[in-house]
């Protein structure tokens, strides 16, 4: 048997016209996935929920993501949270290096209005600590999380010891001892 006998004209004109069928199968495939992501993005851009969106997990967190751009900030955390459970480890880092954005937001919008709300930014930039730190557990290579937190780092106190100060009270190991005499 020879090699000419494999290769005939017409074995070779239906393997042309299977490559064009599987060929065009593809390209329209792909070009109504495209209309749908386009349809999708254009969606996420307005804040558009309605029948665009399915339940995926990627519709929520967009959406949770377009929230926190807008200033909803507690909606944004409470939907980041609910996706938490079914995300796998990325997704998750993404997720923890969202709400760490939420918290830091949250404490640069309330120190710069006053210095009496100090010991609530630096609450919520404690919170967004955790949140970056708990990102760069799941994900280490997260170079915008490792910036965030550098960044973070410098505008937090360092951390008091207890008992140690500037004042004459002893702080948090001696505050229950009564000062003065009986």
């Amino acid at each position: 048997m020879k090699i000419s006998d494999l290769i005939t004209v017409k074995k070779i004109t239906y393997l042309s016209i299977m490559t064009i069928v599987i060929s065009l199968y593809l390209l329209v495939d792909s070009s109504v996935k495209m209309y749908r992501v386009q349809n999708f993005n254009q969606a996420v851009a307005v804040g558009d929920s309605s029948e665009v969106f399915s339940r995926s997990f990627e519709s929520r967190f967009s959406i949770a993501y377009w929230l926190a751009t807008k200033g909803m900030f507690k909606e944004a955390t409470i939907l980041f949270n609910n996706l938490v459970e079914e995300a796998n480890t990325d997704q998750q880092s993404a997720i923890h290096y969202n709400i760490g954005n939420i918290f830091f937001n949250r404490g640069l919008i309330i120190n710069g209005t006053s210095m009496t709300v100090r010991d609530e930014a630096e609450y919520l930039f404690r919170q967004a600590k955790k949140a970056y730190v708990q990102s760069l557990k799941l994900n280490n290579t997260h170079w915008d999380a490792k910036h965030n937190l550098d960044r973070l780092l410098t505008m937090l106190p360092g951390d008091p010891t207890p008992g140690v100060g500037d004042s004459d009270s002893p702080g948090l190991i001696m505050g229950n001892i009564p000062v003065g005499l009986p």
